[in-house]
C-alpha cells in the first residue's frame, strides 16, 4: 500500500542493504530454493503483511485472502502438482524487523517466493535483498513509485500499480466532474506517503490546471486520532476541494470528525484510498465525494472482464469473513494469481521440468495474469500495469455504507509513467486534453 514506514525508515535503507551484503556470506548451504530445478515437496511462500497496529485493518484482510486462495489452490491439486504453504511475517515491528525476517525466510525457512509488503519502506528495503539472495519477490501492495524508477531488479516485481496512476487518476476525475474548482487544501499523514502523494497530485495539478490556490497544506502526525485543529482551519478557509490520501484508522477518524462538523457540506473531498474505509465509516461519509480504489478494486465493479470470476471471489470472501473484500484483498489475489501464472509459465518453458530461481524470476517479466476484475501485466522494468477505478459516493438502501457511482475506469497505460522515465518529469508533460479523452462514466447498478 502507500506504506506505513516513517520517512526516517526510508533513509535507513542503504545502511540495511549494506549490512545485508556482508551478511550474504552467511547463506546456508542449499539456500537457493530452486537452484537445481528440483521439484519441491511443497511451495513455501513468505508473506509480509501487517498483523498488528493500525495498519492491520489492511494487513489482516490480506492475510485472510491469502489463506482463502491457498486453500482453494491446494484443493485443486496445487500449482503444477505442488501444494502451497504460506508463512506470514508481521510488518508491525518496523523495517529492521522485516529485513531480518526476509533473511530468515530465505536462509532458514527455505521459502521459494516472498510477497512483500504493505509498507513502502519495507518494499524499498526488500527489493535489493531479492537480487542479493536471488529469491523471486512479488511486491504485493506498497505504493512508492521510486522502486522501479530509481533502480532495476532481476528478482523483484510489482503485481499492482504504484502511487502515480493512483493519484493521477483521482486528479483527472476531479477535473472531469468539478472543472471549475479554484482552491484546494490537503490533509495528509506526515510521513513519506503523505508528502510524496501530495507532490504527485500538486505537480500534475499545476500542469493540467495551473493557478489553483493551495489554501492549506496540513500534515497531522501518522496515527493521529484528533483532527479538530485541521478541520477548524479548513472550515475557516472554505476551499473548494479537500484532498486526503490518508488511509486506515487515520482516515476513518478524519471522515467521522469532518462529518460531525459538517465539513463535507462545505468542500468536495478527494480520497484516492478511501474504498477500504467505506465499510468501516458507514454513512458518516456523505454522498457526492470522490473515492479511489487503488486499482480497479471494487466488489461492485461496473464492467469486470469476467463477472463470474469477480462474483466468486467477492462471495467467497464475504461468506468466509462476513465482509466484502477491500483493495488489499484484491492486491493479495493478484499476487497469488501472478505466482501461479509465473510458475506455470516457467514449468511450461522447461517442458514440464521444475524451474530454477533464475528461470522463475525470468518468467515474471512480461507476465500477464488475471485479477478479480481485469488483468495485470508486469512490464520489462518490473512494474505492474493495473487499471484505476474512481467514483463518487452514493447512498443506497442496499448497503449500510456508501457505494460508488459515476465510476470511471482508467486504462493502466494512460495514467502510468512510461518505462525509463521519472514520475516527477513525466507529469509535467501532460496536456489538459487528457480530460476530454477519459472513458465514459458508469452509474451504480443495484
Amino acid at each position: 500500500m502507500a506504506g506505513t514506514g516513517r520517512a526516517g525508515m526510508l533513509t535507513r535503507r542503504e545502511a540495511l542493504v549494506g549490512a545485508g551484503a556482508a551478511g550474504a556470506s552467511l547463506m546456508l548451504p542449499g539456500g537457493s530454493a530452486f537452484a537445481q530445478g528440483a521439484k519441491p515437496a511443497e511451495l513455501k511462500v513468505g508473506i509480509a503483511t501487517y498483523l498488528s497496529g493500525p495498519a492491520s485493518v489492511f494487513g489482516v484482510p490480506g492475510r485472510q485472502t491469502a489463506e482463502m486462495l491457498f486453500d482453494e489452490i491446494n484443493a485443486a491439486g496445487g500449482i503444477a502438482g505442488v501444494k502451497v504453504r504460506p508463512i506470514f511475517v508481521d510488518e508491525g515491528p518496523g523495517v529492521d524487523h522485516v529485513v531480518g525476517e526476509y533473511r530468515r525466510l530465505v536462509q532458514s525457512e527455505g521459502v521459494h517466493l516472498i510477497f512483500a509488503a504493505i509498507s513502502s519502506a519495507d518494499c524499498i528495503a526488500c527489493a535489493p535483498l531479492a537480487d542479493e539472495l536471488k529469491r523471486p519477490t512479488l511486491l504485493w501492495d506498497c505504493g512508492t513509485q521510486r522502486i522501479f524508477e530509481d533502480n532495476r531488479y532481476n528478482y523483484a516485481f510489482r503485481t499492482q500499480a504504484n502511487a502515480t496512476p493512483e493519484i493521477l487518476a483521482a486528479l483527472l476525475y476531479l477535473l472531469k466532474v468539478k472543472p471549475d474548482f479554484k482552491s484546494i487544501a490537503v490533509i495528509n499523514q506526515d510521513y513519506a506517503w503523505g508528502r510524496d502523494s501530495w507532490d504527485i497530485f500538486r505537480t500534475a495539478m499545476n500542469t493540467l490546471k495551473p493557478g489553483v490556490k493551495v489554501s492549506a497544506e496540513l500534515f497531522p502526525r501518522f496515527g493521529a486520532t484528533d483532527f479538530s485543529t485541521e478541520i477548524t482551519r479548513v472550515l475557516a478557509l472554505r476551499p473548494d476541494v479537500v484532498l486526503s490520501t490518508s488511509w486506515g484508522g487515520d482516515l476513518d477518524a478524519l471522515i467521522r470528525q469532518a462529518s460531525d462538523r459538517k465539513l463535507f457540506e462545505r468542500s468536495t473531498f478527494v480520497m484516492p484510498l478511501a474504498e477500504s474505509s467505506l465499510q468501516r465509516v458507514g454513512k458518516a461519509l456523505p454522498a457526492g465525494h470522490i473515492v479511489g480504489a487503488r486499482g480497479d478494486h471494487w466488489f461492485l465493479h461496473p464492467s469486470p472482464a469476467d463477472p463470474d470470476r469477480l462474483k466468486r471471489f467477492s462471495d467467497s470472501y464475504r461468506a468466509k469473513y462476513n465482509a466484502w473484500p477491500i483493495y488489499p484483498c484484491f492486491h493479495m489475489a493478484q499476487a497469488v494469481s501472478a505466482m501461479k501464472a509465473g510458475i506455470e509459465k516457467a514449468v511450461a518453458a522447461k517442458g514440464g521440468g521444475w524451474p530454477t530461481d533464475a528461470e522463475l524470476a525470468a518468467a515474471f517479466k512480461g507476465l500477464e495474469f488475471p485479477s478479480p476484475t481485469a488483468s495485470v501485466r508486469i512490464r520489462e522494468d518490473g512494474q505492474g500495469l493495473e487499471n484505476q477505478l474512481i467514483g463518487t459516493t452514493l447512498h443506497s438502501d442496499k448497503y449500510p455504507f456508501p457505494v460508488l457511482t459515476d465510476m470511471i475506469v482508467f486504462p493502466a497505460e494512460s495514467v502510468t509513467t512510461p518505462v525509463g522515465q521519472k514520475s516527477a518529469d513525466w507529469l509535467k508533460t501532460l496536456t489538459p486534453d487528457m480530460v476530454d479523452k477519459l472513458p465514459q462514466a458508469q452509474a451504480f447498478k443495484s
